[in-house]
């Protein structure tokens, strides 16, 4: 996935690739906790024109992951479609601050901004893969849910509640407060103040 940046004119050229999950697994970096599997091929779908000596790229990604239930843990497939708009300028002399910007500069021959909307491009050929790994990564779902009305798994038996009902009953949540109040002879708080009032009042004689 790679475009010819002398191929590049003013005029807006159409441009797909699609990529599998031999590419995805190997583009996404192991520390990252990313979904290993793809459900359905990534298309890249883009129109890259010049402005200058800018380059403009527009388009979608779209496909789909497997991912895990945050409630039910059941595998599912998420279906994504994310568009995408960034202007990338000349890198030049300019060396990133950032080490891993300026590898992928010199790897790829793009290095990316944080807001992905900018970036830079260096030589002759701008390699897309970074770019589709990030809009997949930032598109993903903070807690992946299968639907949205999942009830998940009971907390007592771990049954799947979508599937069947387990009649267990909810567990009691005792407050940790209850229990230090008993560690103190069953004295809450409000017990406390009362008991300070009426030795005040104690105190000024009053009754």
């Amino acid at each position: 996935m790679k475009l010819l940046v002398d191929r590049l004119t003013t005029t807006p050229t159409a441009f797909e690739f699609e990529a599998g999950s031999s590419w995805w697994r190997t583009a996404i970096p192991s520390q990252q906790d990313l979904p290993r599997e793809l459900a359905e091929p990534l298309r890249l779908v883009l129109r890259a024109h010049r402005m200058g000596e800018d380059i403009c790229i527009e388009g979608e990604v779209h496909g789909s992951l497997e991912l895990e239930c945050g409630r039910c843990l059941a595998r599912y497939r998420h279906r994504l479609r994310e568009p995408l708009r960034l202007v990338l300028e000349p890198a030049g002399d300019r060396v990133p601050a950032d080490p891993e910007g300026a590898e992928a500069l010199a790897r790829d021959g793009l290095c990316l901004g944080e807001d992905l909307e900018a970036g830079w491009y260096r030589g002759s050929e701008i390699q897309l893969g970074s770019l589709t790994r990030e809009v997949v990564s930032l598109a993903l779902p903070v807690k992946p849910l299968c639907r949205e009305e999942c009830p998940g798994l009971c907390p007592v038996c771990g049954s799947d509640l979508a599937t069947e009902s387990c009649g267990c009953r909810e567990v009691p949540v005792h407050s940790p407060f209850a229990a230090l109040a008993a560690l103190r002879g069953g004295r809450t708080d409000a017990d406390r103040q009362g008991a300070t009032k009426v030795r005040k009042r104690k105190q000024r004689g009053e009754t």
